[in-house]
């Protein structure tokens, strides 16, 4: 095995098991065993394992990064953007489930830090200035065009988490209620929201 295929072999092995138990759940000892190889070629390839690690978020980063942001630069009508926005992401988890379960194991979307919500931030920022857009258009004001962004981004990315384990509907009937409750919420937006009640302090 050449050194390039042995450093294939020893990430998609940790990416298995880096999926399965957590960072800290998972040992360079198992690494190598599982890889059939030495600690030391562990090592040898990556350093240690917060190496191992780094490579397999940053390769799973760019791969949701890049469906995401393709979805989002296609254009066309707001509507069809949140629908390949939501199939994009459902794409992702499906072709990479062992990947977004790296992702979201250590850092889940609710977290304000790590990698994941990192990327829904950035994913969140290209939409705002979508929804942007969009609101100056319908007379809504573009002020609160961030904070509807992190709404609609997140509830897509918590829906893929939960997908991902329940699988009790179908990719394309997930993206079609994501899409019904996102669009119909945002077509039927009132222009000055207020609460019915008001709570006090």
């Amino acid at each position: 095995m050449s050194a390039k295929e042995r450093r294939e072999q020893l990430l998609a092995v940790s990416r298995k098991l880096f999926a399965e138990k957590g960072f800290d759940g998972t040992s360079i000892e198992e690494i190598a065993t599982r890889a059939n190889v030495s600690k030391p070629v562990v090592y040898e390839h990556f350093g240690g394992k917060e190496g191992v690690y780094a490579v397999v978020v940053d390769r799973e980063v760019e791969a949701l990064t890049s469906a995401l942001t393709s979805a989002l630069e296609a254009g066309g009508h707001p509507k069809l953007l949140v629908e390949r926005t939501a199939m994009a992401l459902l794409d992702y988890i499906e072709k990479n489930e062992d990947g977004f379960r790296v992702l979201v194991r250590d850092s889940p979307v609710a977290q304000a830090t790590g990698t994941f919500s990192s990327l829904i931030g950035d994913v969140a920022m290209q939409v705002e200035h979508l929804l942007g857009a969009q609101f100056k258009k319908r007379g809504l004001d573009p002020r609160s065009s961030p904070v509807y962004a992190q709404m609609l981004v997140g509830m897509v990315a918590l829906t893929g988490q939960h997908w991902l384990d329940a699988r009790n509907l179908r990719k394309d009937e997930v993206a079609a209620h994501l899409v019904n409750l996102a669009w119909n919420g945002l077509a039927g937006m009132e222009k000055d929201p207020r609460l019915v009640e008001e709570y006090p302090g």
